[in-house]
């Protein structure tokens, strides 16, 4: 073809980028790849596990499957260095991190071809996206470590973390995990995904050249169970997976009760909301980059494009036209758009989700770009004017395939882009300032661009909320999910004080002196009798009986959790919060004498409820003090970009107090959670079940509207079981034994709400460095990732 030729057509003549480096990288190593333990090579001789280039069909190189031996082995590799790693100054391990993120600046061409041929995406994503990113994620975090000890006071690291790291983006997911761990003081156990360990392999190497003590990070290799004997192995303090929401269902029911902190980056069904005055052309590019990034293997793509009706056929007309000039074919050819699907098995699952659209009725629209002879590649494209409620809509088909639905307003873009059990991120587009932020404020996702999608920085935190998981990746919110405030290392069991909830029949006189001492749940800010009309005896330390208590069931909880749906508003005005608690503080001391009457009825000294009422009202002062103070953060992430970190609440939270301290211990778990916009289901300790009374007295008479705290008494291990499995409770904090806090954490992993536990140990509740500050506003919140354009 001549020069007039192509000037006149504008095709991209071949560009392919030499695979001769990593080639012969793999070639002497005789294309076996091993362990990586305690800073040795081994089991490459064991090597298995074929690894092949999406794009061919080439098998590049062999790798081995760890077993409990091998897991065993990484793992005590990583706790003997731990000591020695963690009492590192911060400069001292940020010099570490420096050295990883120059190393790999020096060999990016290598790593981004090493990446293409391993995944199969294309050279010009691995080369300007992927490697520059995970160096940009140590150097970061290099500042993270040097910056620990004014930062992150009384902080210390978890010890041994686990990591299990998807195929879509390998070397940048490894590089996520590893790189605050490390700057936290932490060592690593990692595994790659089978599919795409290579450039994991070489990273090891680049480990070992820039002399990382031994054992301070180990990656084995494996499948499935490779990853689950690391997630349960009782030597791993934490846990950190990105993956499917089905697998993370499964490590939140095997960390049940072990003690281990987690963090669970999981799938997605993004929406990518396109208002009538919208920037058309610019929408449609985001498309390309929201969907068709990396072959649609992105668990934030924005495939759920939600089109103003007034706009839809017109943008569809530019998508279709953009989508034919899509480049697919070698990902090693820099003129290429769109690479290999990663597996010939992803790729037949996209096939099957696709077919069953279509057999729904559902047309699907294709490139027509010829596809190559070998290797696993699908055409991009869409399902136009596609039902919400559709397969396709719903399940994240991960592959260059978006769905279409429209909408006419604002309300209408809302319920739909919430309609859906994920909340990993949403895409916005909207020129009216006003639309696009109460867009990104409403729609229930852990990232929001606006004019943008797809932008990630070591700087803003990442992650979801529902069933996308918990826990943020990068910037300040990434590094606290690696460390843990310092304290007392002695602690005891929780005191679990026994009750007889058996139903009371009548036969045993009540406090004769009183007319009635049966009390009833508060529940929408009224007061409610158990739906099954019955109550237990509430007894004092010599057994005498003092009043009755409800005997609550699921449908008190539900009915609880219902009036803290509808008081939801509760979360909008953080000064009338504020107002609310000092009010709350006031009334305290103004009923001081039936609060303290009560504490001495459950066994407390005059002088012991003394101290409680006032460490109580100290500590409704302090989170009326920070209710309109947790500010979130701005974040110096990309240029022309206000990447905003916004604490929102929870929602709904279910809270099952324990026996010790009954006024404070109840307060503490309710008042940081409340001050921050929750509204509460409070399971009182079933033994001290007799401060609802004057509590709810309380919430009555200081302007606390009904339904933000709801108090319902009865059996604290069952309600918080139906707590944990209730699909509208968003998260739950939980005080009592062991066991039930292990079980609360396994019922809660359908559908993976946050769970806080005690572990079964007590804390002193007097103190506020176990039982107050920053750490339990942290908990109390989420926050949201908002990218906004900005400056010139």
């Amino acid at each position: 073809m001549s020069i007039k030729d192509i000037m006149d057509s504008m095709d991209y003549g071949p560009a392919p980028e030499s695979a001769g480096d990593a080639k012969a990288w793999l070639a002497a190593r005789d294309h076996r790849l091993g362990h990586f333990v305690a800073g040795t090579f081994v089991g490459a001789e064991n090597a298995s596990i074929a690894v092949e280039n999406p794009a061919t069909g080439e098998t590049l190189a062999h790798i081995p499957a760890a077993g409990a031996a091998e897991i065993d082995a990484a793992v005590a590799a990583a706790k003997a260095a731990f000591p020695r790693w963690a009492k590192l100054s911060g400069f001292e391990r940020a010099q570490y991190l420096y050295a990883i993120a120059r190393g790999l600046q020096k060999r990016e061409r290598f790593f981004a071809v090493l990446e293409s041929l391993d995944n199969g995406k294309p050279i010009s994503e691995t080369r300007t996206a992927d490697i520059p990113l995970a160096v940009r994620h140590f150097y970061h975090h290099a500042g993270w470590a040097a910056a620990l000890h004014s930062e992150f006071p009384d902080h210390e690291p978890l010890g041994v973390c686990g990591q299990v790291i998807p195929w879509n983006f390998p070397l940048l997911m490894l590089a996520w995990k590893i790189a605050p761990a490390l700057a936290a003081g932490n060592t690593v156990v990692l595994k790659p995904a089978d599919l795409t360990p290579l450039t994991a392999a070489a990273f090891a190497e680049l480990l070992a050249e820039i002399g990382l003590p031994k054992g301070v990070v180990n990656i084995v290799h494996g499948g499935a169970e490779t990853g689950a004997l690391i997630v349960r192995h009782p030597d791993v303090a934490k846990v950190a997976f990105t993956g499917s929401t089905a697998v993370g269902r499964e490590i939140r029911r095997a960390t049940a009760g072990s003690g281990k902190r987690l963090t669970l980056e999981l799938g997605g069904k993004s929406p990518f909301v396109v208002c009538a005055d919208a920037d058309l052309d610019a929408a449609v590019e985001g498309v390309v980059e929201g969907v068709w990034f990396n072959q649609g293997e992105v668990c934030c793509a924005g495939s759920r494009l939600l089109l103003q009706e007034g706009i839809a056929t017109d943008f569809l007309t530019r998508l279709r036209a953009r989508m034919q000039k899509i480049r697919l074919g070698d990902p090693l050819d820099k003129s290429t758009d769109m690479g290999a699907i990663v597996s010939a098995r992803q790729k037949a699952r996209i096939h099957d989700l696709l077919a069953g659209a279509q057999a729904q009725g559902y047309a699907l629209e294709q490139s027509a770009c010829p596809l190559p002879a070998k290797g696993h590649f699908v055409a991009p494209g869409f399902f136009a004017d596609t039902e919400p409620a559709a397969t396709v809509s719903q399940v994240e088909i991960f592959g260059p395939i978006a769905v279409t639905t429209t909408f006419r307003t604002v309300d209408e873009a809302v319920s739909l882009a919430n309609n859906t059990a994920y909340g990993l991120a949403a895409s916005v587009w909207s020129e009216n300032i006003n639309v696009a932020t109460e867009l990104a404020a409403r729609i229930k996702a852990g990232v929001v661009w606006i004019n943008a999608t797809n932008i990630f920085d070591a700087a803003a935190p990442f992650g979801g909320v529902k069933e996308s998981g918990f826990g943020r990746e990068g910037a300040h919110e990434g590094m606290s999910a690696y460390l843990r405030p310092a304290t007392p290392k002695r602690r005891v069991a929780a005191r679990i004080v026994p009750v007889d909830l058996t139903a009371h029949t009548g036969t045993e006189p009540i406090a004769p002196a009183i007319i009635d001492r049966t009390m009833k749940n508060h529940i929408g800010g009224k007061q409610a009798r158990p739906d099954g009309g019955a109550s237990y005896v509430l007894r004092n330390r010599k057994g005498e009986a003092l009043a009755l208590a409800p005997i609550s069931g699921r449908k008190d909880i539900r009915n609880a959790v219902e009036a803290a749906l509808k008081a939801g508003g509760w979360a909008a005005n953080a000064h009338g919060r504020a107002q609310v608690l000092f009010y709350l503080a006031e009334n305290l001391a103004a009923r001081a004498g039936d609060l303290t009457a009560a504490l001495v009825q459950m066994g407390a000294t005059p002088g012991e409820a003394a101290r409680e009422l006032r460490k109580t009202q100290e500590r409704i002062f302090y989170y009326a003090g920070m209710a309109d103070k947790d500010d979130g953060r701005t974040h110096a992430a990309k240029p022309r970009h206000l990447t905003l970190s916004v604490p929102e609440p929870l929602g709904v939270v279910g809270v099952a107090a324990p026996d010790e301290a009954p006024l404070l211990a109840l307060m503490s778990l309710i008042l940081p959670l409340i001050a921050v916009g929750n509204t509460v289901v409070a399971v009182p300790s079933p033994a001290h079940a007799l401060i609802m009374q004057p509590l709810y007295q309380l919430f009555d008479t200081s302007d606390l509207p009904g339904g933000v705290v709801n108090l319902v008494a009865g059996d604290r291990d069952a309600l918080a079981g139906v707590l944990a499995e209730h699909d509208a409770v968003d998260a739950l904090w939980y005080h009592g034994s062991a066991e039930g806090a292990a079980r609360v954490e396994t019922l809660s992993a359908g559908n993976l709400k946050q769970v806080w536990t005690n572990g079964g140990l007590a804390l002193d509740w007097a103190d506020d460095r176990q039982a107050s500050g920053r750490n339990w506003l942290d908990r109390a919140t989420q926050v949201k990732t908002i990218w906004l354009p900005y400056g010139a």
